[in-house]
């Protein structure tokens, strides 16, 4: 567990995204870190000391001129016994501050006087994010050696107003402080590796589409995975609803023909992982117009043609990468049909799940659950591996691949 024992020093700014402070104290405690917080006085204004007290079980410090916890000298202390400093939400005037040198509270004062790395989360109005003064600032901390994760794009907290400026989930922010606070080997340092996720959607129309069940969730914690190991990964995502790894550049696409698009661009590469669930056929001329139903008529037949493969084309490509690893979701035959699926595609080996309703996975199926049991089917044989969370699933399969790239040279 890379975060047990570790002592994380939490600066929660003011702004609605300090709520989502509690539930990251939570994760972290769950993980073995220790949690001690300070609150500017605007953060409690959104939560209140009790509720970050509870969760963190030590004292919330929010006053640099407290006798008690100033007696010696506390906000050198504070900032010198932590392995790492967090502040989430980052507002534009905690950042402001630090990007400039000023110390007139508590937090800022914790900051400036820290010899120990910074991990910040900004969270704020869009336009506020893409205003000159923070564009400067948030270039000023990054050359300062100022670590950042997010800001997120979507909907905020006021009305009518969305983009770039939301607060990375609470995982999110666990998974940076996990990579920042990993010290051990990167047996994938200076590997480049490209990993497919999710399903892709092929128009019927403009408001119909054919697609799967795939949720991205097994194709995302193998990207994250892959980077915790210090690979330079470049995700390629088809339609979810989960957030981009962090640590991992992720490039968003819809269709099929995208996806092999934005897959052939990145190459060449060490290593390509084909988590995603390509849908095999799409439509051969989709509508301009919604297709209305007509009383007294049935259906309308949709001519299907056969998509690109983006595995074959990958495994049979110029710019091959040293190692090629597919996944085969299958109902029925599993091994036979992985077995053809390898030898067809041209990879080294193919990890795969059965994903019938009858598999016994999880409480809800492979399918957009939490659960997989795969088998790696390879030219050597098959080995079986037991049912375990997804992300257990890529942590394996990341140190698995780390150890075939050790005897390739690409």
């Amino acid at each position: 567990m890379t975060l047990s024992g570790k002592r994380i020093l939490l600066i929660i700014g003011g702004g609605i995204a300090a709520y989502k402070a509690l539930d990251l104290i939570r994760r972290l405690r769950e993980r073995g870190a220790s949690v001690r917080v300070v609150m500017t006085s605007a953060a409690q204004e959104f939560v209140t000391t009790l509720s970050v007290g509870a969760l963190s079980a030590d004292h919330v410090f929010t006053d640099l001129f407290d006798r008690n916890d100033e007696h010696d000298v506390g906000h050198i202390r504070l900032s010198r016994e932590a392995d790492l400093l967090v502040v989430a939400p980052a507002t534009a005037d905690l950042m402001a501050k630090l990007a400039n040198g000023h110390a007139n509270d508590l937090a800022s004062t914790v900051l400036l006087a820290t010899d120990k790395p910074v991990l910040m989360a900004p969270a704020m109005n869009p336009r506020m994010w893409s205003h000159p003064a923070t564009r400067r600032n948030r270039a000023t901390l990054g050359k300062d050696g100022i670590a950042f994760v997010g800001p997120a794009k979507g909907e905020m907290a006021e009305s009518n107003e969305a983009g770039e400026g939301r607060m990375p989930e609470p995982l999110e922010i666990v998974a940076a402080i996990e990579a920042l606070l990993d010290t051990r080997p990167k047996p994938l340092a200076g590997r480049r590796i490209i990993v497919t996720s999710g399903p892709t959607h092929e128009p019927i129309d403009p408001v119909r589409y054919i697609a799967n069940r795939s949720s991205g969730k097994q194709g995302h914690a193998i990207a994250a995975a892959l980077a915790k190991l210090g690979a330079d990964v470049r995700l390629v995502s088809g339609p979810v609803t989960i957030p981009d790894p962090a640590g991992v550049a992720t490039l968003h696409v819809e269709t099929a023909a995208e996806m092999k698009d934005a897959v052939e661009q990145l190459l060449p590469a060490d290593a390509g992982v084909f988590v995603a669930a390509v849908a095999d056929w799409r439509t051969a001329n989709a509508a301009g117009e919604k297709i209305k139903k007509v009383a007294g008529e049935g259906p309308p037949s949709l001519q299907m043609i056969e998509n690109p493969d983006i595995l074959a084309g990958v495994g049979h490509h110029k710019q091959r990468p040293g190692l090629v690893v597919g996944f085969a979701a299958e109902t029925q035959d599993l091994i036979s049909n992985a077995e053809a699926k390898l030898r067809k595609k041209g990879a080294d080996f193919i990890v795969a799940n059965d994903v019938s309703h009858e598999s016994g996975v999880g409480p809800s199926g492979v399918m957009g659950g939490d659960r997989n049991k795969v088998r790696i089917v390879s030219r050597t044989g098959v080995e079986e591996w037991p049912e375990m969370g997804k992300d257990e699933v890529a942590a394996r399969l990341a140190a698995l691949i780390a150890e075939r790239l050790k005897t390739i040279v690409v």
